[in-house]
């Protein structure tokens, strides 16, 4: 079974870089997106968590959009988040990503107020009415405190605009199921599954170590699709401090750390995340170099 990756197999969930005083790195978010291109990406996700969207408004998230659309013109598809835990709110983010030139919308169930599985169903749909662009529906469990559980999935997969579904749910028996019963594109949504998910079906990745080793996962999923499981495997080893380290405290923190490490201006964090401390950066180090990644 050879399942189309609607947006391409190699996408990362882009980092948002602020100033020291808290506004947007506009320089800043132009040379991390073309970063991003220049290692393989077929997609760049912006305004996820990665990319610190609790806290940056809808008018910065327009012009991240936008601003990324500058860089990498039609070749590179550009996922926005926009979702959130109120279903009004999230259908105007979805129209206004639309507006700005998404070629995807990135939705995570939503989280805080844990509705129910008719609830969750419910809130996709809306979203997924809303605009022409399709939509990657997002189970993170961990983040939302609820799951979409495999019967909802298989439900939403039949809307015409659900294209995709981002997994970090962290449970490889549930999402081989999920795949055999409806065939919905999976994107990896945990570095340290991307190999593990491949093997039950997945398309690709929605990484955040894409920023660090992004061209190493684009020669792990063109050996895994070459029929290579060997070289795949051989990679995916060879990554294992990066996928680990990078996790080692949220992980916007300690990828803007390690872009910084890298000369490429990953910047500050905005509260109520807080920077690296010395003796994370310190450990990162040994994690990114352990892996392979080159510092300045």
């Amino acid at each position: 079974m050879q399942i189309t990756p609607p947006f391409g197999r190699l996408i990362t969930a882009m980092v948002t870089p602020f100033t020291k005083s808290g506004e947007i790195d506009w320089a800043g978010v132009e040379k991390i997106a073309n970063h991003l291109v220049s290692i393989g990406h077929d997609g760049i996700a912006v305004n996820g968590t990665t990319g610190e969207a609790p806290t940056t408004s809808d008018d910065e998230k327009d012009q991240i959009v936008k601003t990324v659309r500058k860089v990498v013109g039609d070749k590179i598809k550009i996922i926005a988040g926009a979702g959130n835990n109120e279903t009004s709110h999230s259908i105007e983010q979805a129209k206004r990503a639309a507006k700005a030139g998404a070629d995807g919308l990135l939705v995570v169930t939503p989280y805080y107020n844990k509705p129910p599985q008719s609830g969750i169903e419910a809130h996709f749909k809306a979203m997924a009415d809303a605009t022409d662009v399709p939509v990657m529906i997002y189970d993170i469990p961990g983040r939302t405190g609820v799951e979409i559980e495999s019967d909802t999935i298989v439900k939403l997969s039949e809307h015409k605009n659900i294209a995709a579904l981002k997994d970090a749910k962290g449970n490889p028996a549930a999402t081989s199921w999920v795949i055999k019963r409806c065939a919905i594109p999976v994107y990896s949504g945990d570095d340290i599954l991307n190999l593990p998910l491949l093997s039950v079906g997945a398309v690709g990745f929605v990484s955040v170590c894409g920023h660090t080793v992004g061209s190493q996962l684009r020669a792990m999923l063109d050996a895994w699709f070459k029929g290579d499981s060997n070289k795949a495997l051989e990679i995916h080893q060879q990554l294992l401090p990066v996928f680990t380290g990078t996790f080692r405290t949220q992980g916007a923190i300690l990828t803007k750390a390690a872009l910084n490490l890298m000369g490429l201006p990953g910047g500050f964090t905005r509260l109520p995340l807080v920077d690296a401390t010395e003796a994370q950066v310190a450990q990162l180090k040994v994690d990114l170099q352990a892996g392979g990644v080159k510092l300045k």
